[in-house]
């Protein structure tokens, strides 16, 4: 087995600690929707409200018709994404991956422990989707990677 450089495990502090409060983040959310939301949803304010929903596949409800192709595509975008946290250039570039890392392996840890095998959502925005704290994690963190991308920012140091 290959051992890490040091210095590419300090560079991973930042993006595994981000990685690490989202999903703490989704656990509790996801948590307490189960529960607080069984009898029906809330209105929160505007076009905000909670609304307990459940997803056999990915984003978008892409996959649902065949959710294990959908689990193991996710499971090889995990083993990129965390590849290349390894790689990460400190900053927004780990920001970006911790998200996106945190929020793929908190929807893959609630889908693997659902006896339904479904991701739990819950915050509903209109007409848009139902979705939760992971999903809005990725969305984020790809957003903060397409941006430093497009501007030229390199996001992943050269090997």
């Amino acid at each position: 087995m290959r051992r890490v450089p040091i210095n590419r495990l300090k560079r991973s502090a930042l993006p595994l600690s981000v990685a690490a409060v989202v999903i703490a983040l989704d656990v509790l959310t996801k948590t307490w929707a189960r529960h607080a939301l069984a009898t029906g949803s809330q209105h929160v304010v505007g076009p905000l409200s909670w609304q307990l929903s459940y997803n056999a596949g990915v984003s978008f409800s892409f996959g649902q018709s065949e959710p294990v192709v959908a689990n193991v595509l996710s499971l090889v975008a995990l083993c990129l994404v965390t590849m290349a946290v390894l790689r990460s250039r400190p900053g927004a570039p780990g920001v970006g991956l911790g998200l996106v890392l945190g929020g793929g392996v908190a929807n893959m840890a609630d889908r693997l422990s659902s006896t339904s095998r479904q991701v739990t959502d819950f915050i509903a925005v209109g007409r848009f989707p139902i979705f939760n704290v992971a999903d809005a994690a990725i969305t984020i963190g790809v957003a903060v990677l397409v941006v430093l991308l497009v501007t030229g920012r390199s996001v992943l140091v050269p090997r």
